[in-house]
This record gives structure tokens, sequence and C-alpha cells, in this order.
């Protein structure tokens, strides 16, 4: 029995693209749908209940389109939102946080972990708690680090601005002692290459695309819901703002030239109940 329903991922930006790269590398048999709010980003520096409502429209709006699972693709909107998705939606519904905390639970020789994320993520505390619900006796060092987040979207992941502003980042964590670095936000994985010679193998590095990506591939087994194929076409790209930047950053993630993102007119006008899902446009 094979299900060949997409698979729907969102993010406010190009951080999410991690994720739909790792489970285009986990699982290439599935059809993928990725949706960037860019219309809305960054959702870091939003409060909760604005990114929630956010989010859950845009659930509302995949699962309109037929898919089989929705992941959260940014750590704050999965903060914010997947509890009241998973009450308000019957599809499967996948975060970003829970892999990449037990992930650093296991991870860590210390018990020292330390976590880098948005002002959003930080303040709902939900690494703090997954952390400790998967190893009660670890310690967790959580920072806000917003100013990754601009750089890895200006396109400069991976120069000296990077490295200067994760060297300021991880004095701390260095001085703290941890052994085991969590990235709470998807555009941080971005940063590997600066990561690499700022931190050097001082720490086990958690990426939380390639843990999410795991869980979805195993809730797809335990499911039977995995399409049976070996390879799907390219993903279709939809976004609510302005793409150029987008494009550039998806083209280089991904190292190769991806389809045109479709402009979805998504915040145009509220959802009315049992309406058609919006159609994006060209």
């Amino acid at each position: 029995m094979s299900d060949v329903r997409p698979i729907g991922v969102f993010d406010s930006g190009v951080g999410g693209l991690t994720v739909l790269r790792e489970l285009r590398r986990q699982v290439p048999g599935e059809r993928l749908v990725y949706l960037a709010d860019l219309a809305h980003f960054p959702y870091g520096p939003r409060y909760q209940h604005e990114v929630r409502d956010l989010a859950l429209r845009i659930v509302e709006h995949l699962i309109g389109g037929d898919v089989k699972l929705v992941v959260i693709a940014c750590n704050t909107a999965t903060a914010a939102a997947l509890h009241a998705a998973r009450e308000r939606f019957d599809v499967p519904i996948v975060g970003v946080i829970a892999p990449g905390a037990q992930a650093a639970a296991q991870a860590t020789r210390n018990g020292r972990i330390a976590v880098i994320s948005t002002e959003g993520t930080l303040a709902s505390g939900e690494y703090l708690q997954a952390i400790k619900e998967a190893n009660p006796g670890v310690g967790v060092l959580a920072k806000a680090a917003p100013d990754l987040v601009e750089i890895v979207e200006a396109g400069e992941a991976d120069s000296p601005h990077a490295d200067a502003a994760l060297g300021a980042v991880l004095d701390e964590v260095f001085d703290w002692g941890a052994d085991t670095l969590v990235l709470g936000c998807t555009h941080y994985p971005l940063l590997r290459p600066a990561l690499r010679r700022v931190a050097g193998r001082r720490l086990r590095i958690v990426d939380s695309a390639e843990t999410t990506a795991a869980r979805v591939r195993r809730i797809l087994g335990v499911n039977r819901l995995g399409s049976g194929l070996e390879a799907a076409e390219p993903p279709r790209l939809l976004v609510t703002g302005a793409a150029s930047r987008f494009t550039e950053a998806a083209a280089l993630l991904f190292g190769e030239r991806l389809p045109e993102p479709e402009v979805l007119r998504l915040w145009e006008e509220p959802p009315a109940q049992g309406a058609e899902p919006m159609r994006a446009v060209s």
C-alpha cells in the first residue's frame, strides 16, 4: 500500500530549506511542497500568538491541498503552534524542536548542552523543556542569536561576517563548558562552514534538519504513508512575498536550479470555512 500525496513543509524564509534538503536525501521518493511565508519574515521577533495564527493558517492551507503530513520547519513556529496544530488537524504534524532536543540529550558526554535560537524560540522555553524531558539531569544554556538569521538570509553564511557573529555567540558557550550545541533555528545549519572555523571540534553539533527528516522517515514507515517511489519530481515552491533572494538561496543550498517559486496570495483575504485552498499564481 502506498500514498503518493505530498508532504507539506513551511517556514518564514530560506531556513526551512535545510529541512527540505534533508527530506529529499532521506526520503527521496516523496513529493514535497515548500511554503515560505516571506510576507511575514522573520518570525523570530514576533509575538507567539501572532506566529501561532500565521502557522495555523498555513497548515490549514497545506492540508487543503491534500498533503499527508506537515513539517513545521521553523523553531519559532514549532514553539508557538505545534500543540495547537495537532489539536486542530488530523494529519501528522512534525516540529523541529523535539527531534533536536532528544538527539542532543543523547549526544552530550558532560551533561552541558547549549542552544542557540531566535528570540521567539528562547522566550518559549520549549527547548529547555524538551531537553529536560529527554534527560532531566543535563544542564542547558539557551542563547538568542537573531543576527545569524539575517546573515544567512543575506547570503553571507560562509563569510568573515558570519565568523565574527558566531564567535561572539560562542564565547559564552565555551566559557560555560558545553560540549554539545543545538542549532535551534533552521537557518543555522547553513552556517556549518563558519562553525567549523570558529568551533573546530570543540562542540558536537546537533542539526534539527537532519533529526527532523529522520523522524518524518520513521513516521511514514510506521503509519504506512510512504509513496513507494524511488525518486520524486523536484519540490513545488510557494512564496507569499518577493522571491528573488529566496530563489538565489535555494539554488545555492541545493546545488541546482529548483523550479521557480509560485506566488501565493494567502493573506489577501480571510480564510473561509469549507473554501477551496487558495491557488498560487505565477
